[in-house]
């Protein structure tokens, strides 16, 4: 783990889809959503609509933060937390010696050049002092946090070890349909386990060594970056690698009365919906991923696409945060080359420019205290302005509107988009 960041923890969550039905011959393939009609061509500004719930045929596991919680209390999240030292431990590597041989432990290699990989997976761990990968260690956090906190335990038996080598050496095969590795270990035992783990993160190393069982970092694959913005969600701030895992079916999910205070598994549309609704509440970053995965209401799909999408690596997003009043624009990068010389043309010649500095004034320097002044007008501009947009418009706690007119980096989906209007600020969450 990364102790010489100044403003970040590093940390790892799982977006964990299940299907409603156990097998994969009822996981057809289907064509995607399309962007609204309409708008711009790459682009999901204007209003579409999200799919009915019944369209989709799995759903989303997320879990109900505690209201003493120090970051982000009562919001749902999808599981996962902070890197522990345990999961970068030279211990793993007897666990995975049969694996030690292959490139990041028989993960598939990222084609994204080196130079423009987010620095949470191109630090080189070992001049940290650690001989475990990132691309591992950010998966077995991801595993860990997910038993912890949710009781789902995803591990591959060492008796499958040849079958396991072999899928690793012919990926198609492994692609082709969802995982189903859960552990099926009694309640009992499970429960020891996870009290263990929660005692010490360390004890997740000793359970898969006395289970005889690897941690599944084999089906998680990569899916973004998100950092945490400087002043909105207290002192404490992540970066944060997400992961996506489909599995055919629904597991055995429990919440640790801890941390967590409830979970629920929900389609992406009922999600967005029953947030809208002030039913819930989620963070921007998971109102994104989950706006993104309306486009994809089939979990054959998803996982066709997620698990050939990972290869391509993904981009570092740190939002940044443009307030007026009560509402507030977070920006986003996408369009570097704009995004980039509309700033440096905004300090040089502002007077000059035709076009509206709101997302135009995302920052060069992101290090961890970039920030931008207020817009003149936080509104929706009008979806006919072709300038670059990425960008989350915030009215209300229960109010999101997404603005993207910007084509995705890496192969990436676009959310779908639904409008949603200003409500009663006096309304309880």
């Amino acid at each position: 783990m990364n102790t010489n960041l100044k403003h970040w923890k590093e940390a790892a969550t799982l977006i964990l889809a299940a299907g409603h039905r156990l097998g994969a011959d009822c996981l057809s393939a289907r064509t995607p959503l399309t962007a609204a009609p309409g708008s711009p061509l790459g682009s999901s500004y204007g209003r579409s609509h999200l799919p009915h719930k019944s369209c989709f045929d799995y759903e989303v596991l997320l879990l109900k933060r505690s209201s003493k919680s120090g970051f982000m209390p009562n919001a749902y999240v999808f599981p996962g937390g902070m890197v522990d030292s345990s999961d970068f431990s030279s211990e793993w590597l007897d666990i995975f010696k049969s694996f030690r041989n292959l490139t990041n432990f028989g993960l598939r290699s990222v084609t994204q050049p080196v130079e423009t990989r987010p620095p949470i997976f191109a630090t080189d761990r070992l001049k940290l002092g650690s001989p475990i990968p990132g691309e591992v260690a950010f998966r077995i956090c991801a595993l860990r946090e997910t038993f912890e906190e949710s009781g789902v335990l995803l591990v591959v038996p060492k008796v499958e070890e040849k079958s396991l080598l072999k899928s690793i050496e012919d990926r198609c095969a492994t692609d082709q349909v969802p995982h189903n590795n859960v552990s099926e270990l009694c309640g009992s035992e499970l429960t020891k386990w996870r009290a263990l783990v929660n005692q010490n993160p360390s004890n997740f190393i000793r359970m898969c060594r006395e289970l005889e069982v690897w941690p599944n970092i084999w089906a998680l694959h990569e899916w973004g970056n998100w950092l945490t913005p400087t002043g909105r969600y207290g002192v404490t701030r992540f970066d944060t690698a997400f992961f996506i895992c489909c599995l055919r079916e629904i597991p055995h999910t429990l919440h640790d009365e801890k941390e967590i205070v409830r979970f629920q598994w929900s389609t992406p549309s009922e999600v967005l919906q029953s947030y809208q609704a002030r039913e819930l509440w989620i963070a921007p970053p998971q109102f994104y991923e989950l706006s993104r995965m309306c486009r994809l209401p089939l979990l054959y799909d998803l996982h066709n696409f997620s698990s050939q999408r990972a290869t391509e690596g993904c981009e570092q997003w740190l939002p940044v945060v443009s307030p007026k009043d009560e509402h507030y624009i977070s920006l986003l990068p996408g369009a570097d080359w704009l995004l980039r010389l509309s700033y440096i043309q905004t300090n040089i010649e502002a007077c000059q420019m035709n076009v509206s500095l709101s997302d135009k004034r995302y920052p060069l320097d992101t290090s961890g205290e970039a920030e931008v002044g207020a817009s003149a007008d936080p509104q929706l501009e009008d979806p006919q302005d072709d300038s670059a947009l990425h960008r989350i418009v915030i009215v209300d706690p229960s109010s999101i509107t997404l603005q993207i007119t910007i084509t995705p980096k890496y192969k990436h989906l676009l959310p779908v988009v639904e409008q949603t209007l200003p409500r009663d600020s006096k309304s309880q969450l």
